[in-house]
Parts: C-alpha cells; sequence; structure tokens
C-alpha cells in the first residue's frame, strides 16, 4: 500500500499521503473553528438568555447540528487521523508521523471522545425535556443541571480540537518521509 500515488504537478507533490494530509488538516481546522466559534460567541449569547429561552435554544441547536455538514468531517477524523498517520510511518518514525499521531490521539480522546461521554447524554437528557410542561423550578433545575457541565466539557474539547489542529498544521512544515 505504500507505493500506491505519487506525482508531481506544477512542483506540488500530489501522493496521497500528502493529498490526505491536506484534507485532514482542513477538516480538523473546520471542527477547531466551529467549537472555537462556539465557545466565543454562541454559548455567552445564549448564557444571556432567560431560562425557558437558553434551554429551548439548546435544544434546537443541538436538533439542528445533526447533519452532514457536522457529522462528515466530525466522525470522519476519528478514522482519517490515524489513517493520515498510518501513511506517513517510517523507521525511524519522523515528526511528521508523530505530530499526526498526537492529533490523532488528541482528537478522539478530547473531541470525538469527551463529545460522545459528556455532551451528547447531556444533550440527550435536555431534548427529553419538556419545557412547555415544566414549572418554573424544573426550568432552573434543568438549566442548572445542563448549562455549567456542558461549558466545561465544550471548552475541554474545544481545547483539544485547537491542539488538533496545530498538531495538523505543523506536521505539514514537516517533510514527508512517506513514498506514498
Amino acid at each position: 500500500m505504500k507505493t500506491l500515488l505519487t506525482s508531481t504537478v506544477g512542483g506540488i507533490d500530489l501522493s496521497l499521503s500528502n493529498i490526505t494530509l491536506t484534507i485532514t488538516t482542513t477538516a480538523t481546522a473546520l471542527m477547531a473553528g466551529l467549537f472555537f466559534a462556539y465557545s466565543c460567541s454562541v454559548n455567552p449569547g445564549l448564557a444571556r438568555l432567560a431560562d425557558t429561552s437558553y434551554l429551548a435554544a439548546m435544544q434546537s441547536i443541538n436538533r439542528a447540528i445533526l447533519n452532514p455538514f457536522f457529522l462528515i468531517p466530525f466522525v470522519g477524523l476519528v478514522l482519517l487521523l490515524p489513517f493520515t498517520a498510518y501513511l506517513e510511518y517510517t523507521s525511524p518514525v519522523s515528526p511528521r508521523f508523530l505530530l499526526l499521531a498526537a492529533a490523532a490521539i488528541t482528537y478522539i480522546w478530547g473531541v470525538f471522545g469527551i463529545t460522545m461521554l459528556k455532551n451528547v447524554p447531556l444533550n440527550e437528557a435536555l431534548d427529553a425535556f419538556n419545557i412547555q410542561a415544566a414549572s418554573v423550578e424544573d426550568l432552573t433545575r434543568q438549566r442548572l443541571q445542563f448549562e455549567e457541565p456542558w461549558n466545561r466539557w465544550h471548552l475541554i474539547r474545544t481545547i483539544a480540537a485547537v491542539l488538533t489542529s496545530v498538531f495538523t498544521i505543523l506536521a505539514c512544515l514537516f517533510p514527508s518521509s512517506s513514498k506514498i
């Protein structure tokens, strides 16, 4: 497999490893940007809302984000990052491989793992909550159970997403030792 595709067009190395690295780096930047923008604008904006409005907005956002524009890069990176690292594996290991391996670990555990183990269960509990049937006390309690833990875990996955993107960008700065 390590001799599949290699060509140069206009001085640009169009090897499988470089094409995959470009796609991977773009996807990690998109995920980091999404999480960062959410942390800098959406969360502070939502924090200003009354309980009913906040809970309704979060329910709506959590339902809306389940679309291909989010899901393809979000889930795809779980496979793409290790594959991209694999394509750069040589003996001895190269800096590019080490950075991509670090990116894969950071993303799988720090972004995907936290999302699935922490944020998604909070989203699902919120989705099951009936805002219209809730008392004022129920609304306040639901917000307290959701907002602070969700934002804490979101901040951690945002930091992990930014680190993942930095690792992939740094990997681009090192020459490929792969012949793919």
